[in-house]
């Protein structure tokens, strides 16, 4: 059996509850490569279909796994990940002027890209180390950071919860569509990066004072 296979999620979260979906969100959200919304569709039909386990109580554990999983991200992007964007970024030809940039563009759109994050694969992983390695200011992060978790718990958890295995076939087609959506507003971003990028540099040079 795979490991993190949608049966062995499934044997977990049998053995092991609520624990076991805290600990795989909670994991995902921190930026490690873990299915959060998978085992959070499990816990759902299961919930759903026995009810053994509440709603709301699903939906708090998949709040606060988020919560917690993407604070400490948070932490380990503001302590670990700045320091490795100045150590290796020339490798990646990431220099000052544009570090300021990123930390530029956080400081505007952080809390679109934080709350959004939550529904994208991709940026669910890795949106907290990176609202951390670009310094956004912690209090505006755990604010969209918590209502991101919550309206993510309860759209996927709920949906699992009343529509059973119908959300599975919903969600893996709109996980898509917001994954490309994603990709597009990246490659649109890195083509209006490449035509202003100077302009960019200044402006957030002027917002983003200091080293």
């Amino acid at each position: 059996m795979a490991l993190l296979s949608a049966p062995w999620l499934q044997n977990a979260f049998q053995s092991y509850g609520l624990y076991a979906v805290f600990c795989v969100i909670m994991l995902e959200s921190m930026g490690v490569p873990m299915p959060g919304e998978t085992i959070l569709i499990i816990a759902g039909i299961y919930a759903g279909s026995t009810r053994r386990i509440e709603l709301v109580p699903l939906i708090a554990t998949a709040t606060a796994a988020a919560i917690v999983g993407d604070n400490i991200g948070y932490v380990l992007g503001r302590s670990a990940g700045r320091a490795s964007l100045h150590r290796y970024g020339k490798y990646l030809r990431l220099d000052e002027r544009r570090l300021k940039v990123g930390q530029y563009l956080f400081l505007k759109h952080g809390g679109k890209i934080v709350f959004l994050g939550r529904f994208v694969a991709f940026l669910r992983t890795f949106a907290a180390v990176l609202a951390g390695a670009n310094q956004m200011s912690w209090p505006h992060f755990l604010m969209m950071n918590a209502l991101g978790g919550l309206c993510w718990a309860c759209l996927v958890g709920g949906g699992a919860y009343f529509f059973g295995e119908r959300i599975e076939r919903i969600a893996g087609p709109f996980g898509l569509v917001l994954l490309f959506g994603a990709g597009a507003l990246i490659v649109g971003a890195a083509i209006y990066f490449k035509r202003y990028e100077r302009a960019l540099e200044d402006v957030a040079e002027r917002a983003c004072l200091g080293p």
